[in-house]
């Protein structure tokens, strides 16, 4: 058995680079960006103005000047249109490209227009103002966005302004997600009193699609031959293999003799952790990896929150273990076994902007209903018994808590 710590270490120490690909910027949600994005020109590409009103030359505003000709209007999108002289002023709109000639931009709140006459009502104009001078937020070629990062809404939008319609992104594990179990039947189909509606592939295969990993699923029936056969093809099939349950100490528990008759060498199995202590993670010779989580719902959710997702994550900006979620606990908490102990928890924000963490009270591993009333696991050491109200520990969410 392995501490939480221990298993984390070894895990982490499997990094895997499976190379790169481009995809349609549209479709790179959550995905690994793996090139830097840069400008294809400054940013703006051009003076352009930061409100409606007119635009004139400052210096005949300097000289006395407060009445000025409109010869001409600018929208944004627009080619700009100069003045020919001092006394003249072009209507301009927000975002549109300043004229050459002009170089200060008036507000129409200080303005009034007669007769196609724009006459300044205030003496306070600077020059240069209300203008976002060209290349004042990038020079072309600047690196805008470094790889890295996770591809999100802002990114995309960084991505479709400077033109970057392809992205150079890191290829995803090809990950199958395998179940076990005589007891399990399909969730359209009617168990007897004896059998339960399989979940948790469902669960996992759900969760990966939240960071852009299309899992593919399978189930196999108590059987080991079946199930060592099985194991094979998929070894040759997939980058990355996640089973759930038949990894404990039971009669029909198959799987450890499955993996290691297929040629997957056993890194560790057992965790000092509660839920989740039967976990098994190994690889074989290709460097497959093997993610063997325990059958019951909660115990699988939490090791691939714990274990999978920063593994997942290696090859990015986002280090989920260097910035790790911590929440004050809002109760005392008493926890005896010799174990790192997962809590679920609810954690709202208190008056005072703080993560707080209240737990759920379930029924063990097992209690998968308890997931919807929760929003992360709380990370409780195993050095010690007793948690007290005010102590700060991790958590690790699996819902949006912020």
């Amino acid at each position: 058995m392995v501490s939480v710590s221990e298993a984390e270490k070894i895990i982490l120490s499997e990094k895997r680079d499976y190379g790169t690909e481009l995809v349609p910027f549209e479709q790179a949600m959550h995905r690994v960006l793996a090139k830097d994005i840069a400008t294809d020109r400054d940013l703006p590409p051009c003076n352009r103005v930061t409100m409606d009103g007119i635009a004139i030359r400052y210096a005949a505003f300097e000289r006395g000047t407060r009445s000025f000709k409109i010869t001409a209007t600018i929208a944004a999108g627009m080619a700009p249109t100069d003045i020919s002289n001092d006394e003249e002023c072009v209507a301009i709109m927000t975002g549109s490209a300043l004229p050459s000639s002009t170089d200060t931009m008036i507000r129409y709140e200080d303005v009034a227009i007669t007769n196609n006459i724009a006459t300044i009502l205030t003496d306070a104009v600077k020059k240069g103002q209300n203008i976002h001078l060209k290349g004042k937020d990038k020079k072309q070629n600047d690196i805008v966005v470094k790889a890295g990062n996770i591809i999100d809404p802002a990114l995309i939008s960084m991505a479709a302004s400077v033109g970057c319609t392809m992205l150079d992104v890191k290829k995803l594990p090809r990950v199958i997600i395998i179940t076990t179990g005589d007891e399990l039947v399909m969730p359209d189909q009617a168990p007897t009193p004896y059998q339960i509606r399989s979940s948790n592939s469902f669960t996992l295969k759900a969760t990966l699609q939240q960071y852009a990993v299309e899992a593919d699923l399978l189930h196999l029936p108590d059987d080991l031959d079946l199930t060592r056969n099985k194991i094979k093809d998929c070894l040759q099939q997939y980058d990355v293999l996640l089973m759930c349950g038949g990894v404990s100490m039971g009669k029909f528990d198959y799987v450890p003799q499955a993996l290691e008759d297929a040629g997957v060498t056993r890194l560790f199995h057992k965790v000092q952790q509660r839920p989740g202590k039967p976990f098994w993670f190994g690889k074989n010779e290709q460097g497959v990896l093997v993610f063997a989580f325990p059958g019951n719902p909660v115990s699988a959710f939490l090791c691939l929150h714990r274990y999978f997702i920063p593994w997942l994550f290696l090859e990015s900006k986002v280090d989920c273990l260097k910035s790790k979620v911590y929440a004050v606990l809002d109760t005392d908490v008493t926890f005896n076994a010799p174990m790192q102990y997962f809590m679920q928890v609810k954690v709202p924000l208190n008056e005072l902007g703080q993560l707080t963490a209240t737990p759920i009270e379930g029924n063990g591993s097992g209690d998968f209903a308890n997931l919807l009333d929760s929003d992360a696991f709380m990370e409780l050491p195993m050095e010690q018994n007793e948690f007290k109200k005010g102590e700060v520990y991790p958590v690790w969410p699996f819902k949006k808590i912020i």
